[in-house]
């Protein structure tokens, strides 16, 4: 008896998780914009960064080590093989993960965005500005 009740609790849980709401495509356009400028600002400090280091490390003796251990990295088989096995798994996840994003951004929009919503939009709005000296998206 006991067992029949949990499998039928069991199953109206997950009958119950397959219902989840989707989001607006309003609410979809903004997380993706938001997004888009995030890897935007990441790229930027990542090109910056490089740049950096690459006229320290020009002319010492340990630049030249890192220059050539990298140059080593991409003629290496075993890494190329590594990066194209990871490229691979990132390309065949990528359905399920945009899958488990949506399924999110609709229960956060069902469920929260009601009660959190407008502080967060507050909060981003607030943030932006002090980003965009910091951390900009683009060259200035």
């Amino acid at each position: 008896m006991k067992l029949a009740l949990a499998l039928i609790v069991a199953l109206q849980v997950s009958v119950c998780l397959c219902d989840l709401p989707q989001p607006s495509k309003e609410l979809v356009d903004k997380y993706t914009g938001l997004k888009e400028t995030f890897l935007k600002r990441i790229v930027h400090f990542y090109e910056k960064v490089h740049e950096s280091l690459e006229t320290l490390a020009e002319g010492t003796i340990t630049g030249d080590k890192a220059k050539e251990l990298a140059e080593h990295v991409k003629s290496d088989h075993r890494a190329q093989a590594i990066g194209k096995l990871i490229s691979g798994l990132a390309e065949d996840l990528d359905p399920l993960v945009e899958k488990v994003r949506l399924t999110g951004l609709g229960v956060y929009e069902e469920y929260l965005r009601p009660h959190i919503g407008e502080q967060l939009d507050h909060f981003i709005a607030s943030v932006k500005p002090v980003l965009d000296t910091i951390l900009p998206a683009e060259e200035s």
